[in-house]
């Protein structure tokens, strides 16, 4: 009987599919069969169905911050992160900080 339990818990690999707004956060721990694609575990946990804006063939996701394609192969605790367009980009954020802080200082002290 023992036996048949580790070999069941062998078969399926524990992973956690996140998903983050402003406001809101999905975090849901699963478990899924060994060979599963990052895909088949998006889909298996329910992200989809919760936030229907997400379009996967549009927003790219990743495991640990790393990006990868939904046909990754799932490893234990991996962590799936589906990440949102950005709203700004970086490079020209830092531009205008930059430009900012060069005005700033070309300014005369009072």
């Amino acid at each position: 009987m023992a036996d048949e339990v580790a070999d069941t818990s062998a078969a399926t690999l524990p992973v956690v599919v996140c998903y983050a707004l402003p406001q809101q956060e999905f975090l849901r721990t699963l478990a899924v069969r060994q060979g599963a694609t990052i895909g088949e575990a998006i889909e298996a946990s329910g992200v989809l169905a919760a936030f229907p804006e997400i379009n996967l063939v549009t927003q790219p996701v990743g495991i640990f911050a790393k990006k990868k394609s939904l046909d990754t192969v799932l490893r234990a605790h991996d962590r799936i992160e589906i990440y949102r367009p950005l709203v700004a980009d970086p490079k020209e954020s830092r531009r205008k900080r930059a430009a900012k802080k060069d005005a700033a200082a070309a300014r005369p002290a009072a």
